[in-house]
């Protein structure tokens, strides 16, 4: 996940909240696997936080010891509570400058070279600058009580697994990278790893939390976002040329991952360079 904290100037971000400004005070909250883009007003200075899936797991599993059992059940609780992959936390100015000095030592002992000297302290910073932003998340109302926990599939915490990606979800998601403008079915991506289409879409989401094929959009509309940024090339030629074959197909899923059309993409990147 990523938290980006603006500390001075202003933007128009996009991304799957859709169109929406963010000034000095924010905090941009995004889930893994969700695009978002930028047009800076003028300037503004950013400082990102990128937390590990795994990592952020585990404290909301002991924030919620008494609950849960596992980190299984701690991934289950997160997906219910936390419905939106990308947020954006009004704190406002004096409260987001709490944060400032934290954020100041943890950038400074992140490139030091030192990580096993400063863990407990980068843990600390994290700690308090969690503790400032977390009432700002948005969650959805889930009441836990014996009875509902024992719907929950029990295991134990050796079983989460921790182990690389498998070769196979490796490799389909580097054909995706590699040859996104091809015409990939979920059947032709499971004969090339020599898996079934419902055992290959069930490793794939477990390694990057989509499907092959809304990771194969994911990376269609970020390449799109690339060549509307930094070619001539027209929004149809951009399209075509990303794998998409419809405009209307393509601008649909461009908005939901990016917030607004091709077309107004490409004229507020003008707008911005005039």
């Amino acid at each position: 996940m990523k938290f980006i904290i603006v500390r001075d100037g202003s933007a128009c971000l996009f991304s799957e909240f859709g169109q929406q400004p963010v000034k000095a005070g924010d905090v941009v909250m995004l889930g893994a696997n969700v695009l978002c883009g930028s047009e800076p007003e003028g300037h503004i200075t950013v400082t990102t936080i990128y937390a590990d899936t795994d990592f952020l797991l585990d404290q909301l599993r002991w924030q919620y010891a008494a609950f849960l059992d596992d980190r299984l059940d701690a991934q289950g609780f997160a997906e219910t509570i936390y419905t939106e992959p990308a947020q954006i936390l009004r704190l406002g100015e004096d409260r987001a400058g709490m944060l400032m000095p934290w954020l100041d030592e943890m950038v400074r002992l992140s490139v030091d070279g030192h990580p096993v000297r400063h863990y407990l302290r980068m843990q600390a910073l994290w700690f308090q600058i969690a503790y400032v932003i977390a009432p700002y998340i948005k969650v959805s109302p889930v009441r836990l009580s014996a009875s509902q926990r024992a719907h929950i599939r029990p295991a134990l915490p050796r079983d989460r697994r921790f182990a690389p990606l498998r070769a196979e979800v490796r490799h389909v998601a580097q054909l995706l990278r590699e040859r996104p403008e091809q015409r990939w079915s979920l059947d032709d991506l499971a004969a090339e790893v020599h898996l079934s289409p419902s055992r290959l879409s069930s490793v794939f989401i477990e390694a990057y939390g989509k499907t092959p094929l809304a990771f194969l959009t994911m990376i269609r509309a970020e390449l799109l976002a690339k060549y509307l940024r930094e070619t001539d090339l027209t929004v149809a030629a951009a399209i075509q040329r990303v794998g998409w074959h419809s405009r209307s197909h393509a601008t649909r899923l461009f908005r939901e991952y990016v917030g607004v059309t091709p077309g107004y993409y490409r004229q507020m990147r003008r707008a911005f360079t005039a």
